[in-house]
């Protein structure tokens, strides 16, 4: 009989300029269309005695948040992990570059 343990996902995704990393143990294509709904915000170890100014912000900015709906052209990447790790914002450096968004509309004749 084994203990079934909750999954965390680590979701990493652009957000006006910058490069957010935040770790949820919800994650899943919503009704949404072109969305990624992510729930079950995760927030690093409480016992720290450091305490990282990017991960306030973080739960300052998202306090309250019960579901999320992240553009899937802003999404960077998902991974499952072990555990949850400290979230982060920092600058968007290097060639990364957002997906070009266009829109769909059903029915609709071009």
């Amino acid at each position: 009989m084994g203990m079934t343990r909750e999954r965390i996902y680590r979701v990493i995704f652009h957000n006006q300029g910058q490069v957010y990393e935040i770790y949820a143990s919800e994650v899943q294509q919503t009704e949404l269309m072109g969305f990624v709904e992510v729930a079950g915000l995760r927030f690093g170890e409480r016992s720290q005695v450091v305490v990282d100014p990017s991960e306030e912000r973080l739960k300052a900015e998202f306090e309250g948040v019960k579901r999320m709906h992240i553009p899937m052209h802003a999404v960077v990447r998902i991974d499952e992990v072990e555990k949850a790790g400290p979230g982060k914002i920092s600058e968007a450096q290097g060639n990364i570059a957002q997906f070009p968004s266009g829109s769909y509309s059903p029915g609709r004749k071009t």
